[in-house]
C-alpha cells in the first residue's frame, strides 16, 4: 500500500472542497438569478424555473454515467474536463437570446459538469481517507452549501455593478480554477484501485471457452469482447432489481422524489416570495439564498454528527426532517415580514442537510455491496423531482397569480415524502415482530453492514 501522507490527504480535502464551492455555488444560489431572468425573458415562473430545476436535476441523473466516467478516466481528468464544462456553460448563459437556449446551457451543460465534479471529488476523497473518511466526506460536501452563501451575494453585486450578463461572465471564469483543483488528485497505485474501464467481466471462462473453440482470431477478439460487456451489464442490472425487491429501499427512493418535487421550491422561489410581497424595500438585507446555503452547511456537519450517535436511528432521523420541512414550508405564506422569512430560510438550510445522510441510510438498507448501484438509482430519483419541482409548483403561481398555493403543494409533498419511509418501517417491525429491534430497520437490514465506517473503496493510512 502507498504510504499516503496527512499533508497531502488534506490538499486532497481542500480542493475536493474549492472543486464543490467553485462548481455548485452559481447553482446552489440559482434565486438570485431567478428573478433576473424573469425580468430578462418575460416568460411565466414555471417556464423559468426549468433553468434552476434542470442545472441540479441533470447532475443527479446522471450520477450512474458521472462515477463510470471517473472510474474509467480518473478524478484528475474528469475534474479537468467538468472544469472546462462548468465554466463554458455559465460563459455560454451570457449570451442566451432565450430560455430555452438557457436551459441547455445553464441547465444542461452545467448541470453535468457539476454531476462530474460531484462524481470525482467524493472518489478521490473515500480513496485518500479511511478512519476519518466521514469527517472528511462532510467537510467536501459543506463546499455546495458555502458557495451558495458566497454566490449569493456576489452575484447579487456583480448584477448590480455589471448586469446579468457581466455576472455570468465574471463567475463562469472563476469556474475555470476547477483545472486548478485538479492538480493535487493523483490516483494511488492500489492494487485494488487501478483505472480501468468501470464496467469489466468478471467472467474469465466465459472468454476463455470461446478462445478454444473458435478458430478465427478476428471471431474470438469480437465473441470476448461481446462477453465482456454482457456480463457485468447482467449482473448491475441483477442488483438493481435486487435493491427494488426491498420494501423500505423503494419506499426511500419514493420519499427522495417528493423531497426534492418540493422542497426544491424553497430555494429557487423564497427570494421572489420576498420582492412580490415588497418585503425588501429600504432593508438593507442579506439575501434568503445565502441564509439558507448556510444553515445548510451546519445542517449537514451536525445531522450527520447526530446519524453516527449508536441510539439514533438514521431512518427515522431522516424521516422527521424531512417531515419538519415540510411544515416549515407550509409556514412560509403565513408570514409578512421580511425578519420572518429570514428565520424560515435559516430553518428550511438547516433541515435540508438531511440530504447529507442519505448515504448513511442507503447503506443500511441494501448493504455495501449493492450501495453504489442503490445510491444511483436514489440520486436518479432525486434528480427526477428536483426537475419536475420548480415548473410544477411554478404553475401554481401562474394560476393564482400568488405563491400562496405553490408552497402549500410543497409542504404537503414534502410531508408525505417524510411520512412515507416512517409508515414504511412500521409495516416492517409489524411484520417481523419476532425479531430483535436494534436501532435499524431491520426487516431489509443486510449483515454485512454493522461496519458504518466501511466504504466500497481503497483504503489509505490517513
Amino acid at each position: 500500500m502507498e504510504d499516503v501522507s496527512l499533508v497531502h490527504s488534506c490538499s486532497i480535502v481542500f480542493v475536493s472542497f474549492m472543486a464543490q464551492l467553485l462548481a455548485f455555488g452559481s447553482p446552489q444560489a440559482a434565486g438570485v438569478l431567478y428573478p433576473e431572468w424573469l425580468n430578462t425573458f418575460q416568460e411565466s415562473k414555471s417556464t423559468t424555473a426549468w433553468v434552476g430545476s434542470t442545472v441540479i436535476g441533470v447532475g443527479l441523473i446522471t450520477g450512474p454515467l458521472c462515477s463510470a466516467c471517473v472510474d474509467s478516466f480518473g478524478a484528475r481528468l474528469v475534474t479537468i474536463f467538468s472544469g472546462l464544462m462548468v465554466a463554458g456553460g455559465l460563459i455560454l448563459s451570457a449570451f442566451a437570446p432565450n430560455i430555452v437556449f438557457l436551459i441547455f446551457s445553464y441547465g444542461i451543460v452545467v448541470g453535468l459538469g457539476c454531476g462530474l465534479v460531484y462524481a470525482a471529488t467524493l472518489t478521490i476523497t473515500c480513496q485518500y481517507f479511511n478512519k476519518r473518511r466521514g469527517l472528511a466526506l462532510g467537510i467536501v460536501t459543506t463546499g455546495t452549501s458555502v458557495g451558495g452563501f458566497v454566490y449569493a451575494t456576489m452575484q447579487n453585486k456583480l448584477i448590480e455593478q455589471y448586469g446579468l450578463d457581466g455576472c455570468l461572465l465574471i463567475v463562469g471564469g472563476l469556474a475555470l480554477n476547477l483545472t486548478a483543483c485538479a492538480g493535487p488528485m493523483r490516483p494511488l497505485n492500489l492494487p485494488y484501485i487501478k483505472h480501468k474501464p468501470a464496467l469489466k467481466c468478471t467472467d474469465k471462462s466465459l472468454c476463455d471457452k470461446e478462445l478454444e473453440t473458435e478458430p478465427s482470431v478476428e471471431h474470438r477478439i469480437e465473441v470476448c469482447s461481446t462477453k465482456k460487456h454482457l456480463q457485468p451489464h447482467r449482473q448491475y442490472l441483477h442488483q438493481i432489481y435486487e435493491c427494488m425487491q426491498k420494501p423500505s429501499f423503494v419506499a426511500l427512493c419514493i420519499s427522495i422524489f417528493l423531497y426534492s418535487l418540493g422542497g426544491i421550491a424553497s430555494v429557487l422561489f423564497i427570494e421572489d416570495v420576498a420582492q412580490s410581497k415588497d418585503l425588501v424595500q429600504h432593508v438593507a438585507h442579506i439575501p434568503l439564498v445565502s441564509i439558507t446555503a448556510a444553515a445548510t452547511g451546519v445542517g449537514k456537519l451536525a445531522l450527520g454528527i447526530l446519524a453516527d450517535v449508536s441510539w439514533v436511528n438514521s431512518l427515522h432521523l431522516y424521516a422527521m426532517t424531512v417531515t419538519a420541512l415540510g411544515a416549515a414550508l407550509l409556514v412560509v405564506p403565513m408570514w409578512k415580514s421580511y425578519a420572518g422569512l429570514q428565520v424560515l430560510s435559516a430553518v428550511i438550510g438547516f433541515l435540508s442537510g438531511n440530504w447529507s445522510i442519505t448515504s448513511y441510510v442507503t447503506t443500511h438498507l441494501v448493504g455495501i455491496k449493492r450501495f453504489g448501484q442503490a445510491h444511483g438509482l436514489l440520486m436518479c430519483s432525486g434528480g427526477i423531482g428536483m426537475i419536475l419541482g420548480p415548473p410544477v409548483i411554478g404553475s401554481f403561481f401562474d394560476w393564482t397569480q400568488s405563491y400562496d398555493l405553490a408552497f402549500y403543494v410543497a409542504g404537503c409533498c414534502v410531508v408525505v415524502g417524510g411520512a412515507v419511509p416512517l409508515f414504511t418501517d412500521f409495516l416492517c417491525r409489524t411484520v417481523n415482530n419476532e425479531k430483535k429491534v436494534t436501532g435499524e430497520l431491520d426487516c431489509d437490514l443486510e449483515p454485512e453492514v454493522q461496519n458504518l465506517s466501511r466504504c466500497n473503496t481503497a483504503n489509505s493510512v490517513a
